[in-house]
């Protein structure tokens, strides 16, 4: 009987292991052939743009557009209103050719242009930039390479703030709508265009004007399109070639406010806890215990564009998330960038407590800001903030919410026109690739396409130049600039986009 049973396990062993032998190469398999058919689809032929521009006139333009010091302060009674008219005069005295459009002032600062197309009947679009800017933070202006207005042209870049974000974009769309008017092009519906001049705080006599008075004459917009991401170079890991991230979707935002009271009094003879103590743990609570988050929706969207392009580990990882998906998450989410696309995310940006060192509080506050995925609602972080502080003694406030935007269709005729201007814009006469990956993202701040897409059908958010990660330090830093080969391609671009209406 001892023989028997040993030869009894023996063979169960081996049947085990030949079973088990027989999945894992089963597994491989399959994981192998997804990872091959996860491959990028055959691009389509590319029309290189043409249409020659001026570097020196368009770089002398936005060197002088930076030199009006066009800054939005949080407290808009310190606004400089001058300098914006100044702005706003400089741009009908340079561009000449835009008389031939309609043009509405929107609350004195916000330029409103209506170019009228051949069919006004037919659903319209928007192009829009704002020109104002954020200041320079004082103390910072010797960290300069250039004067941050000074609008310097040096080493082929154009210098001062507002470079990037976002005259640069203004200045591109003037340029090209000029051009199309010099040689008496006229769109075959109406194309409008929004220079508003209040977006870096809220838009609300910007952008939000705009969308009242379009709505208020009953105008209906196919598609809006406005600032957001940009053409990506080497900015992706993993992918070598230039990723064109057309976001269809902004993340919504609620800035929540901590509150713990305290009895107070002198800090020689503490209690257990103090208000804040308290509220520490609350915000360490906060951001040990993240909102969870997920590779689906748009983020799913958003990778499963991508993922073809990029080696082969990563494909293997993306082209199998329903078997890596936990790990994707988890190494995904250790990356600042990634982790945003991932889900709404955590930050503790503002403290307040004790009025002296050695006075106990009796009141200690903190706000943080949560930047919401469209997956959540403001409502729904606030039960998670609930939920995982878990004390009564943390009172919660919110100071201001606003839910994620819509997310516009990547397969709507607005995708594929910016899409294909963009493609057309980098191509290269005989070259054998698509000159970039283009994948629909997702807009981690805030833009004036909020306001637009309560009449716009599709909203888009895409500015046509090339971002590197030594430029990304501009926004809203120190060094803002712009090559001056990019200028030229962001009026190719909106030239290209324009005149394939």
């Amino acid at each position: 009987m001892t023989t028997i049973k040993l030869q009894w396990e023996i063979s169960m062993v081996k049947t085990i292991f030949k079973y088990s032998a027989g999945a894992l190469l089963l597994l491989i398999g399959i994981v192998t052939f997804r990872t091959i058919s996860f491959s990028p689809a055959a691009p389509a032929p590319a029309r290189p743009v043409t249409q020659a521009v001026d570097v020196g006139n368009v770089s002398r333009h936005l060197s002088e557009a930076i030199r009006f010091q066009t800054i939005s302060y949080d407290n808009s009674a310190k606004r400089n209103k001058s300098r914006f008219l100044e702005f706003t005069q400089w741009v009908g005295q340079t561009y000449p050719q835009l008389q031939q459009l309609e043009l509405t002032p929107v609350n004195e600062l916000t330029l409103l242009y209506r170019w009228k197309g051949k069919d006004s009947q037919h659903d319209a679009m928007l192009l829009s930039a704002h020109y104002d800017v954020v200041p320079v933070t004082p103390g910072t202006e010797k960290l300069w390479q250039h004067s941050p207005f000074s609008g310097a042209i040096a080493d082929g870049y154009v210098w001062g703030r507002g470079a990037m974000d976002d005259k640069g974009a203004a200045i591109a769309m003037l340029e090209a709508i000029s051009l199309l008017l010099q040689q008496g092009y006229q769109p075959p519906h109406d194309v409008y265009l929004a220079l508003t001049h209040d977006e870096e705080i809220g838009s609300k006599e910007g952008a939000a004007a705009v969308t009242a008075l379009l709505q208020q004459r009953e105008v209906k917009l196919a598609w809006s399109l406005d600032e957001g991401s940009f053409v990506l170079r080497e900015m992706v890991p993993g992918v070598a070639a230039d990723v064109a991230s057309i976001n269809v979707a902004e993340k919504g935002f609620l800035n929540l406010q901590l509150s713990v009271q305290s009895p107070g009094g002198h800090s020689s003879m503490p209690p257990a806890e103090t208000a804040v103590s308290i509220l520490a743990r609350a915000l360490t609570r906060l951001t040990d215990q993240q909102v969870p988050g997920g590779i689906d929706g748009l983020t799913a969207d958003f990778y499963d564009q991508l993922g073809p392009h990029m080696a082969w580990l990563q494909r293997m990882l993306l082209a199998n998330r329903w078997l890596f998906g936990a790990l994707l998450e988890h190494e995904l989410s250790k990356m600042p960038t990634a982790n945003a696309m991932l889900r709404t995310t955590t930050a503790p940006t503002m403290l307040s407590g004790s009025i002296k060192a050695n006075v106990l509080p009796q009141q200690a506050t903190a706000v943080v800001n949560f930047r919401l995925h469209p997956r959540d609602s403001v409502d729904a972080i606030l039960a998670h903030a609930k939920a995982v502080i878990n004390d009564p003694r943390v009172e919660l406030t919110v100071l201001q919410g606003m839910a994620a935007s819509k997310v516009a269709a990547k397969d709507g005729d607005g995708f594929s026109r910016i899409s294909t201007a963009a493609q057309n814009t980098y191509a290269v006469a005989g070259a054998q690739q698509a000159p970039l990956v283009v994948v629909s993202g997702l807009t981690i701040g805030g833009t004036d396409s909020r306001f637009y897409e309560e009449l716009a059908g599709a909203s888009y958010r895409f500015n046509p130049m090339v971002l590197t990660s030594a430029e990304l330090g501009g926004f809203h830093g120190n060094n803002e600039r712009i090559r001056q080969d990019n200028l030229v391609k962001s009026v190719q671009f909106y030239y290209s986009l324009l005149s394939a209406l």
